[in-house]
């Protein structure tokens, strides 16, 4: 078994990661693999020096590949090149002391309430599968603030109705449970009864018309459809969706801490990057409301 190999078994089966994310892994080492090769003849990713690889950061800059992107392969590399270490292949890494090329700072735009509320009104229910189906996915991820790959992965053994809540897979198959809001349980009855009748033997709660799990580009239609009839905002995506989810709740106050929890992030840094919008938010009502705001 190769060091590549090696290292990809060992993200999926000790590290619990999703096979999307392991499969970008192995793009990123095999891209840098094939480079050396060409450029070096060096055969062996685990001798593979700092130099050469800064030579494919200036390849992949002139490539007009992105600085984000290239932050990206690099962190594989990273993780990699740890493994080594890990299972004594190599005494250093090449990349400890690489510093990060510099990335501006990327605000997204949530959408507001009232876009979100115009969208819900807007969805047409006329006692059709779909509408019913793509009403309960705005729903979704606007209560829950669920992830995309995670609404993908739903199960109708994901819900309790019972207990109001929802069970959601996340990354590296860490489970979280969601509240369930009472118009989303409204919506989650209404779906059921047209997927009764689709003839399906999956057990995934969310399907197309032919009864089969949907997928990442179909739900990415429904919000970009849905939400461009409302909104001028550049990206509408569901990842706004979630965004949105997490700055409304912060803008009503809620904790912090809260809604890392909600979103199923593992640090608070992850969490703070929702924070912007508050902030925003909180300056406004500062110069409304401050005596000595105005000026004279």
């Amino acid at each position: 078994m190769n060091l590549i190999t090696s290292f990809l078994e060992y993200l999926l089966l000790e590290k619990k990661y999703s096979i999307h994310t392991v499969t970008a892994y192995k793009k990123d080492l095999i891209s840098l693999q094939d480079f050396c090769k060409e450029t070096y003849q060096q055969e062996k990713i685990s001798e593979i020096h700092y130099s050469q690889i800064r030579s494919w950061i200036v390849y992949l800059v002139e490539a007009k590949v992105s600085n984000r992107s290239i932050n990206r392969k690099i962190s594989s590399l990273k993780s990699f090149y740890k493994y080594l270490q890990k299972i004594k292949i190599i005494q250093n890494n090449p990349l400890s002391s690489h510093k990060a090329l510099k990335t501006p700072k990327k605000i997204q735009v949530p959408f507001s309430i009232k876009e979100v509320n115009e969208v819900l009104s807007n969805i047409t229910l006329n006692d059709s599968f779909e509408s019913s189906r793509n009403k309960l996915i705005v729903e979704l991820f606007y209560s829950t603030g669920m992830r995309r790959a995670e609404l993908i992965q739903l199960k109708i053994s994901s819900l309790n109705f019972s207990e109001k809540q929802l069970k959601v897979i996340g990354k590296r198959n860490k489970e979280r449970l969601l509240p369930l809001l009472p118009s989303v349980i409204k919506s989650l009855h209404s779906y059921m009864k047209h997927r009764d009748l689709i003839c399906s033997a999956e057990d995934y709660l969310l399907l197309t018309s032919k009864g089969n799990k949907i997928y990442e580009t179909l739900v990415y239609r429904v919000i970009n459809n849905y939400f461009s009839e409302v909104s001028s905002k550049l990206k509408k995506s569901p990842h706004i969706l979630r965004h949105s989810f997490a700055s409304h709740l912060l803008n009503e106050g809620a904790d912090l801490n809260s809604v890392k929890e909600l979103l199923g992030h593992s640090s608070l840094a992850s969490t703070q990057v929702y924070t912007h919008n508050s902030l925003e938010q909180i300056k406004k009502v500062y110069k409304q409301a401050h005596p000595r705001s105005t000026k004279k």
